[in-house]
């Protein structure tokens, strides 16, 4: 009998997204990039919806996309990698395969 650790669960990124928004389809390949390397669920909120509309009001981001980590704001506008992944780091978040 094997005892394995129990999986961390994934950090959940939340882009709220507008149409047409190079910055927000931008954050989605990098965070697709980036869950080749770390456990991560990756919403995509359009910021038409309700969902969207609420986020917005909460955060009031300067621009889009509006990024969440673990439902915290982290960022606006074009996605900063470098700060992502040091911030998944930070979080103690195993890269996948590791």
């Amino acid at each position: 009998m094997s005892t394995t650790e129990p999986a961390d669960p994934p950090v959940v990124v939340t882009v709220v997204h507008a149409p047409a928004c190079h910055f927000c389809h931008d954050a989605e390949e990098a965070l697709a990039a980036l869950a080749g390397d770390f456990p991560l669920v990756v919403r995509s909120v359009g910021i038409q919806t309700d969902e969207g509309r609420a986020l917005v009001a909460e955060h009031r981001p300067a621009m889009n996309p509006l990024v969440l980590v673990d439902g915290e704001f982290f960022s606006a506008g074009r996605l900063p990698r470098k700060k992502l992944t040091k911030a998944l780091h930070s979080r103690r978040v195993p890269a996948v395969g590791a």
